[in-house]
């Protein structure tokens, strides 16, 4: 379960708004997420705490398939993403890295910036306990839910693959 503020903001935000690409050559998370956001919203690493929930409108993370827009996202501490759509590259990138990100018309249209939120991302539910009301999002898929739950798809292939005799893969529904 996650428990925190919302800092929403609104469409089309992409990977250069996200971090901008002069900051390409960093690879530690948390310094990617002192620069999060900062052409969007100059305060935002600043103001943003640990278990912060961010949310967008419309596709979140077009642009560039750059991985360091999630990890920029993850270095500030925030929880999640909820968004009503995301770009597909972006979407993948964050699940990869075990960034939640969540799919909610009506959790981005009923809430404001500042609201508090208490989701539970295995169900997709999504409460504003703000404005005492109740939202879903669209449910991962468990093989989505499993990467996640690993901490991320290098975590979850190694456990996959210390979990085989032969060290192999097992398939799909290993």
């Amino acid at each position: 379960m996650i428990t925190r503020r919302v800092f929403k903001y609104g469409p089309d935000i992409d990977t250069d708004a996200i971090i901008p690409a002069k900051y390409a050559n960093l690879s530690d998370p948390q310094a990617l997420g002192r620069h999060c956001l900062e052409n969007l919203d100059p305060e935002f690493a600043r103001r943003v705490r640990p278990g912060d929930i961010l949310m967008a409108s419309t596709n979140f993370g077009c642009g560039s398939s750059r991985e360091i827009a999630a990890w920029s996202i993850k270095g500030t501490g925030a929880a999640c993403v909820i968004a009503v759509s995301f770009a597909r590259i972006f979407f993948r990138n964050a699940i990869n890295i075990a960034l939640p990100v969540l799919e909610s018309l009506p959790a981005v249209t009923g809430t404001e910036s500042g609201d508090m939120l208490r989701i539970d991302p295995s169900t997709g539910s999504i409460e504003n306990l703000t404005r005492n009301q109740v939202f879903a999002a669209t449910r991962y898929p468990s093989f989505i839910r499993n990467i996640i739950d690993a901490g991320g798809l290098v975590a979850h292939v190694r456990s996959r693959l210390n979990r085989t005799p032969s060290g192999n893969i097992a398939g799909p529904s290993a």
